[in-house]
């Protein structure tokens, strides 16, 4: 169980500076552009639900120390449930990640848009590389 909770755990890079181990030495195609526009989003990686386990479980432990009895189980479920919740609602949070829409012209007159995390900077203008592959669609300098 913890091995499959642990997978859950991860997730698709979305840095240009990152590489899975798959994609090196893979062959990518390289387009030249400029970049036309730069767009902070937010980047929802999703839940794992993990978050919402570790809550459930958390609350549910909490929940059954209260009471006695009947009282008991009910605190039991209740903590169960708003553990759960508020385990959802902290991964949730923990999981979004600061990225840019890059819209790039490239040379040959055609418009791409790439979204990818915010650790490199480019403002329109910026002559860059479009590499493309195995790895998807990742903007470089």
């Amino acid at each position: 169980m913890a091995v499959g909770a642990l997978g859950g755990c991860a997730s698709p890079r979305t840095s240009a500076s990152v590489y899975d181990a798959n994609t090196v030495g893979r062959e990518q195609t390289v387009r030249m552009g400029t970049i036309e526009s730069v767009r902070s989003v937010t980047i929802d990686k999703g839940n794992t639900g993990v978050g919402v386990a570790g809550g459930a479980i958390a609350g549910g432990v909490a929940g059954g120390a209260v009471g006695g009895g009947r009282g008991s189980v009910l605190t039991t479920i209740g903590g169960a449930i708003l553990g759960g919740l508020a385990g959802q609602a902290i991964e949730g949070s923990a999981s979004n990640q600061q990225g840019l829409e890059l819209t790039v012209k490239l040379d040959n007159g055609d418009m791409r848009v790439v979204v990818q995390a915010a650790d490199e900077t480019f403002a329109p203008g910026d002559r860059v590389r479009l590499l493309s592959g195995a790895g998807g669609t990742r903007v470089t300098h």
